[in-house]
């Protein structure tokens, strides 16, 4: 149970994508399921956790009727039509627009458009949802909820605001107010492109960045490793715009930062996982993980080989930041250099630079051992189940969860050291029996090439080694990777806040 200064705290999370969410919350809760990536299911996650608390729990997000009604369709029109009429009395409280009333997918592709819906979904929380909730703290994520936190501010509610990626948009006041937004009762909270003089000289011509506002208004803030909060501070990554550096290191040394790790879906489980054709533990994983290999080259034409090693790229092909480049670089000199092992490459990503390796393996004729294909939620999780390794070399990396699924399933993460998964890798050392993955420092196709080698020196250690290394590396994932983990770490952070006294950024108590 919460045991804040408050008995029963209520809580409103503010999130653009959820999964399952419990059924306590309202007879709809399984059917609003509208995701995009991992914040859904930290939303998720969370909210079922402060439910086990205790805590009076309340979610805001938009009313993606199109998404949500494919989730709906085995429910008769006529339940539907029931159910959502006593939709008030729930906990879940949806944002309607017709902004969000047609969409397929969470995001629009369009950047503008994406400032409009988020405009709609905040409008709708700040003027209808938070006076109904009357919350005493109220959780915030990313660039599309930034606004609320200011909001929060003018009201004295504590307010966490949470960065799943360093992304941000810009907007003047007078847009703002046009979309419904009374910014005006709050608009000293918010951050500028300049320092703004009064309101009226603001209004029309000094535009609002959104994710400095959020960080510079709300009273706690958190991004989704420790790592790589500190990596922001320290000034190590040029892509950050100044504004959000500079408020971040503002939050950091005024104690209002921290860095909370974000965890897979739990459906990443091999003993469960639906699409493995063969299921497996700890215990049992290499003969089962030996046939999901079989089948996975049987479906992609790949060399049959149980004892191929079976390497997988399961991020998105971005040589902005998954480091996709560097793999290219090196790829015919990987393949050749284990010609005889019959090593294998699997790509299940999609992305721009996917062509290069189209056709470098064109090029080389390596159809029966690279397989480069288009991202699929049930290949993936093959992949996942097939591999012994996966590659990784982002050049930074907010949180990711690649990593973390993969010792899930037994496979070995081959990463570059940064961010999250500087927090959540560790070079694996037989001798101390310890460590996960393989890490190089380098960030360039020789430092990938020379983890790749310290793989497979793995590889060919004895096989009772490398089974008792696994299992190890397999037991611990499933303890440390979990949602349990993470909102036990939020708790602590809303308990903190709910203790702590509010502050002006003005200086006004």
């Amino acid at each position: 149970m919460m045991t804040p200064s408050r008995k029963n705290p209520r809580v409103l999370i503010v999130t653009p994508e959820v999964t399952y969410l419990p059924n306590r919350m309202g007879n709809l809760a399984n059917y609003l399921t509208a995701k995009a990536g991992g914040l859904a299911d930290v939303s998720a996650a969370l909210v079922n956790a402060l439910f086990d608390q205790g805590a009076d729990v309340h979610v805001a997000i938009p009313d993606y009727r199109a998404i949500f009604r494919h989730k709906q369709a085995s429910l008769l029109k006529e339940e539907l039509n029931t159910v959502r009429s006593k939709m008030p009395d729930d906990r879940i409280h949806l944002a309607e627009d017709r902004a969000f009333f047609y969409l397929n997918r969470v995001y629009s592709g369009d950047g503008l458009e994406n400032t409009k819906l988020a405009l709609a979904f905040q409008r709708e929380v700040i003027n209808n949802i938070v006076p109904h909730v009357q919350p005493d703290l109220i959780h915030c994520n990313d660039w599309m909820t930034a606004l609320i936190p200011a909001m929060a501010r003018q009201l004295n509610i504590p307010c966490l605001f949470t960065i799943h990626n360093i992304h941000t948009v810009k907007s003047t006041l007078s847009y703002i107010e046009d979309r419904g937004i009374d910014a005006a009762a709050f608009w000293k909270y918010l951050f500028y492109e300049r320092v703004p003089f009064n309101y009226e000289e603001t209004r029309d011509s000094n535009a609002v960045d959104f994710l400095s506002s959020g960080i510079f208004s709300a009273h706690f803030v958190n991004t989704v490793s420790p790592t790589f909060l500190k990596e922001i501070v320290g000034g190590w990554h040029n892509f950050v715009e100044h504004p959000i550096q500079a408020e971040l290191i503002n939050k950091w040394y005024s104690g209002c930062a921290v860095g909370i790790l974000n965890a897979p879906d739990p459906a990443f489980n091999p003993g469960i996982c639906k699409s493995l054709p063969y299921n497996y533990n700890s215990e049992n994983h290499v003969s089962e993980k030996q046939k999901n290999k079989q089948f996975l080259q049987k479906s992609l034409g790949l060399i049959p080989d149980d004892q191929a090693p079976l390497f997988f790229w399961p991020s998105r092909l971005d040589p902005v930041q998954k480091g996709c480049q560097l793999l290219a670089e090196i790829l015919y000199r990987v393949v050749s250099a284990y010609w005889e092992k019959n090593l294998q490459i699997v790509f299940v990503a999609d992305g721009d630079f996917k062509q290069h390796f189209i056709n470098i393996v064109n090029f080389h004729n390596l159809k029966d051992r690279v397989a480069v294909c288009d991202f699929d939620q049930r290949l993936e999780r093959l992949a996942y189940g097939a591999s012994d390794f996966i590659l990784m070399p982002s050049r930074f990396e907010p949180c990711g969860l690649p990593q973390m699924i993969a010792p899930i399933y037994g496979s070995l993460p081959v990463a570059y050291d940064t961010g999250g998964i500087h927090d959540t890798i560790t070079h694996i050392n037989i001798e101390n029996n310890t460590g996960n993955g393989f890490l190089f420092e380098n960030f360039d196709s020789e430092g990938l090439f020379w983890a790749v080698t310290q793989a497979m020196k793995f590889y060919n250690l004895p096989d009772k080694i490398k089974e008792r290394q696994i299992k190890r590396v397999m037991t611990d994932a499933a303890a440390r990777f979990n949602h349990s983990v993470t909102a036990r770490q939020y708790i602590e952070l809303y308990e903190k806040m709910l203790d702590r006294p509010l502050i002006d950024p003005y200086g006004e108590e």
